[in-house]
This record gives structure tokens, C-alpha cells and sequence, in this order.
């Protein structure tokens, strides 16, 4: 018995990296998981790693930038439980063009799987949640949606929005007892992140201004994210945690 014990969570972009290390460690925890993934494949392995550790888990496969696709398969999750308790919006891409290098359709891009394919994926659980006078809705934004970069102004953009989604949502939600909360990350080793240009190169610059002075593990977000998932963060909602090994220190 775990503190998200038969707790419905659906993750999206659940098929490597943060995702799939959220997805193992809510199911440790207990959880139910609904992994989504772009690729079938990846999404499907997600799920068979927490079968084989004896927890419950399906798979999707579809685009959450293909909106129509995206509620439609969540639907079909939601009635397959009777229920959705979690919504962690995690799929992402990179991606890191200049302003002038920027096309239209790298912009849309961004934005559909970060911002579009996060919206409507709430707008698909939110009556179930409203129904059940409960839920728990994670958005997984960036330290670059807080602070900016001197390139891929799009990514930074639409982590920004995600930032802007989870404050509205936090205060339209919270009659229905339903919690909004955003995590941030600094640097973290996602196949992502290791599959940019000179991405060596870019990390060791990154560590040199990081207190800490190393990327986060997935897993370690992943106790971020299973903590706003669970009944421990029932005061918090609205709010941004940054795990980011001190990159930005801010506060009193």
C-alpha cells in the first residue's frame, strides 16, 4: 500500500526519460498508470517495465498536438478506470533555433506539443475530476519558461505558458478541490537533452554555473512531481517548484 495507492495517473510523453522515470516511480508508489507516447513502442515499454514490478499500466499512442486523437484516447482511459486522479502534462521537445532561424512551423510545433497538447489534455480530465471533487494536475514547464536563454525562444515561450496555464487553472479549479501546480526543471540527462548539437559541451557550461554543479538524474524530478501528486501537497496549489541544484535562488 503507497501514498497514490489505485490512483488513476495518465502521463503524457511517458515513453523515456522524465516521463518514464514519473511513470516507475508513481507506480511504486501505487498508482494506476496511462502511459502516453508519440511512439507506440516507447509507451508501450513504459508500461510492461511497471507490469513487470507488479504494478497496473496501459499504453497510448498518439500525438498530444493532435487534439481530437489525444481526448479521445484519454477518454477512452478515463472510462476504462471509472476514474483520473493525476494528470502529469509532460511531453516535450526540444529544439534550439535562433529568433531569425525560427520557421513557422518550428513555432507550431513548440507550441502544440507544450502548450496545446497540455491544455487539452486537462480539458479531457477535468469533468471526471470535477465529478469526483479531487485531482491532482502537474505541468512540467522549465527553469528556461522562468528565467529565458539567449536561444530557442519558442521552447522558452512555451514553457512560459505552461507557468501562465497552471496559475488560471489553479484558481478556476479550486471549488472542485482540484490542485494545479507547475514543476521546473534545471538541467536534467533525458535522451533529449544528450541528443543536441554539441551537447557535452553545453552541459559542462551549464554545470559551471550551477552551485551543485551537476544535472538532475529523471528520478530526482520524478520525487518532485509523485510529492504534488500525492495527498502530502493538498495545501499547494498554483505554485512553481524549481528542482534545479540552486541554478536560480530566489524567495526571502
Amino acid at each position: 500500500m503507497g501514498e497514490l495507492d489505485k490512483k488513476v495517473a495518465i502521463i503524457t510523453g511517458a515513453g523515456a526519460g522524465m516521463g518514464r522515470a514519473h511513470a516507475q516511480l508513481m507506480a511504486e508508489r501505487g498508482a494506476i498508470i496511462v502511459a502516453q507516447d508519440i511512439v507506440g513502442d516507447r509507451a508501450e515499454e513504459t508500461a510492461a517495465l511497471v507490469r513487470e514490478k507488479g504494478g497496473e499500466a496501459v499504453a497510448i499512442a498518439c500525438d498530444v498536438a493532435d487534439t481530437d486523437t489525444l481526448m479521445a484516447e484519454l477518454h477512452k482511459a478515463i472510462q476504462r478506470y471509472g476514474r483520473v486522479d493525476i494528470l502529469v502534462n509532460n511531453a516535450g521537445i526540444g529544439g534550439e533555433p535562433l529568433l531569425e532561424e525560427t520557421t513557422e512551423e518550428d513555432f507550431d510545433r513548440t507550441f502544440g506539443v507544450h502548450v496545446r497538447g497540455s491544455f487539452f489534455a486537462g480539458k479531457a480530465v477535468i469533468p471526471t475530476m470535477k465529478q469526483q471533487r479531487s485531482g491532482k494536475i502537474i505541468n512540467i514547464s522549465s527553469i528556461w519558461g522562468m528565467v529565458g536563454h539567449h536561444y530557442a525562444s519558442p521552447y522558452c515561450g512555451a514553457k512560459a505558458a505552461l507557468l501562465g496555464l497552471t496559475k488560471a487553472w489553479a484558481v478556476e479549479l479550486a471549488p472542485w478541490n482540484i490542485h494545479v501546480n507547475a514543476v521546473a526543471p534545471g538541467g536534467v540527462v533525458t535522451e533529449m537533452v544528450l541528443s543536441q548539437p554539441d551537447a557535452e559541451k553545453k552541459m559542462a557550461a551549464k554545470m559551471s554555473r550551477v552551485p551543485l554543479a551537476r544535472y538532475a538524474e529523471p528520478r530526482e524530478l520524478s520525487y518532485t512531481v509523485a510529492f504534488l501528486a500525492s495527498p502530502r501537497s493538498d495545501f499547494i496549489t498554483g505554485q512553481t517548484i524549481s528542482p534545479n541544484g540552486g541554478e536560480t535562488i530566489v524567495g526571502i
